[in-house]
């Protein structure tokens, strides 16, 4: 590989290495696997990534698969972040905010795919905008990431996930061609299929993929939950006046149908006004049916959270605002509730209707003014203390957070995650993001035990059966990856699938795009990918929620 890395280096802008302890560094992302990459690479300009591509696939073409993944921070929970072949270091270099549009009815930002959702939302505030679909992963998580997982964050019940927040996107395909993609008309459709170019066979096969499969389509996917298993944005391609836009195909599509290069998201207004509240329950399923009937006031976040987290957090020395009430005894269920209305009179007027209602159900609640944001946002944020826990070979990995149930089935779902748990001799503590149903939870594994690598992969298998049979998705808020496709994949109906494969073979006929991510893999490929010193340690100085 030092050969090929010398090559690349005297054709690209951008730094080329096969050096090895940079190799073992990006062989990890957030996700429980471990794979080392041959060569990685930090890109300055998008044509650095048209001529890594333009390698590949001439590389491919002879025989030789070298694929190529495209990497953010490096927070995929799934294992999309890694890969055998060329490693894209996004953050290095393509960085930057190109443009900020704040124009009445055409507001947008036009933004590379290594730039930080932190440091666009500072570049935004300064402007009275924001990208709403905000993340705990923020201070980390680059744009191009969060586009490639179409991550859904604390928000998201309110403003939808990130995908539906992009206006158009640069992609570079497989074989080295650029091209852009928005919505267009029918006249421009046809033009686009008449093209003599990777980019027009494309557009001609899409299009017959969706004519020869509408039903399917819109039966079983269009109609699902919300739901990042395979390609579902083929739903949302073609609109019945025959305008096209490839862009929500390639959303969620974890670098396996091109490489994004740039990205325009549409932004809105934010108010910097902001009621919360915390209130704690000695009941857990009182605290659920308030939370029922908290979401008609439109909260911008509602989350329930198991305090058996609190109480893993108060054993490591952290401390609430609500902790002296728990002095003596386990910590019920904690609400976190805020409300940012632009019009200060809504905001208050929420506020009194969910305080009320607090105070009939007998719970605890805690306000600010009377406490400051930052104590109130901290209990949001408890997972944030699983960075600290540093009880020797155990770990908490991210092996089944964002699955969603829907509300009318959750009751039922809780009950039986509970004999799930005894099942597998875990403890499964749920957080709750309640407007749009995504749960997290985490079970206490040692990674480097035989028994424990058994359970990881059949608790994944048991867990998505359990979220199926109530009605919900596994990956809701965000992709499947390595991880969670072969689970996810064996659950799936066979023409899903075959309308899944068409679309890969389509943009990617040669496998080089993020191989083995989307894919259905073995058990076999995935226990010997298992990295039993698992650890989210690279992400510990942003104190993350999950």
């Amino acid at each position: 590989m030092n050969k090929i890395a010398q090559y690349l280096n005297e054709h690209l802008l951008g730094e080329v290495t096969a050096d090895d302890a940079i190799r073992d560094n990006f062989s990890h992302d957030a996700s429980i696997l471990s794979i080392k990459p041959e060569l990685v690479i930090h890109p300055r300009v998008t044509n650095d990534i048209r001529k890594i591509a333009r390698f590949a696939w001439q590389l491919a073409e002879k025989g030789h698969v070298l694929p190529i993944t495209m990497r953010g921070s490096g927070s995929d929970k799934t294992g999309g972040a890694i890969g055998s072949g060329i490693l894209i270091n996004t953050p290095a270099h393509l960085n930057k905010v190109i443009f900020v549009s704040t124009k009445a009815k055409n507001q947008f930002i036009h933004l590379q795919p290594g730039v930080s959702l932190a440091t666009i939302n500072e570049a935004l505030k300064a402007t009275g905008m924001l990208l709403p679909t905000y993340y705990s992963t923020a201070g980390y998580e680059t744009i191009g990431g969060a586009v490639a997982n179409n991550l859904s964050g604390i928000q998201s019940g309110l403003h939808g996930s990130t995908g539906d927040w992009v206006e158009r996107l640069e992609v570079v395909l497989a074989n080295g061609d650029l091209i852009e993609t928005t919505r267009i008309s029918k006249g421009e459709l046809n033009k686009k299929k008449g093209l003599q170019t990777f980019e027009g066979e494309i557009y001609r096969k899409v299009d017959a993929i969706i004519d020869d499969n509408k039903q399917t389509i819109d039966d079983k996917i269009a109609n699902e939950a919300t739901d990042n298993t395979g390609y579902p944005g083929i739903a949302k391609v073609k609109n019945r006046d025959g305008s096209f836009d490839l862009t929500p195909l390639l959303v969620g599509s974890q670098g396996t149908l091109g490489l994004i290069s740039e990205i325009v998201m549409r932004t809105t207004f934010y108010s910097t006004e902001e009621s919360i509240i915390v209130a704690t329950f000695d009941n857990p399923e009182t605290a659920r049916d308030a939370a029922d009937t908290i979401v008609g006031q439109q909260p911008t976040i509602l989350e329930v959270i198991d305090g058996q987290l609190f109480d893993t957090a108060h054993n490591l020395g952290k401390k609430y605002i609500f902790s002296e009430q728990y002095l003596d005894r386990h910590v019920g269920t904690i609400m976190y509730i805020s409300f940012n209305d632009i019009s200060d009179h809504t905001r208050h007027k929420k506020t009194k209707h969910v305080l009320k209602l607090l105070s009939k159900v007998g719970s605890t609640v805690y306000t600010n003014p009377e406490y400051m944001i930052e104590e109130l946002q901290l209990v949001c944020e408890v997972e944030s203390i699983l960075l600290q826990n540093n009880s020797k070979g155990e770990s908490q990995p991210p092996i089944i957070d964002g699955a969603s149930v829907p509300g009318d089935r959750r009751e039922e779902f809780i009950v039986a995650l509970d004999e799930l748990a005894n099942k597998h001799h875990i403890s499964l503590p749920l957080h709750i993001r309640w407007l749009d149903d995504i749960i997290y939870t985490r079970p206490v594994l040692k990674l480097h035990e035989v028994s424990d690598k058994q359970k990881t992969f059949k608790l994944i298998n048991d867990y998505l059966d359990l979220v199926i049979k109530f009605g919900g998705s596994m990956c809701a808020d965000a992709c499947e990856g390595r991880l969670k496709a072969g689970a996810a994949y064996a659950r799936l109906d066979d023409d899903e699938l075959d309308i899944y494969k068409q679309i890969k073979d389509v943009f990617d006929p040669l496998g080089i795009l993020n191989t083995g991510v989307k894919q259905k893999s073995d058990l076999k490929t995935l226990v010997s990918a298992l990295d039993p010193d698992y650890s989210i340690a690279e992400f510990a100085k942003y104190s993350p929620s999950n």
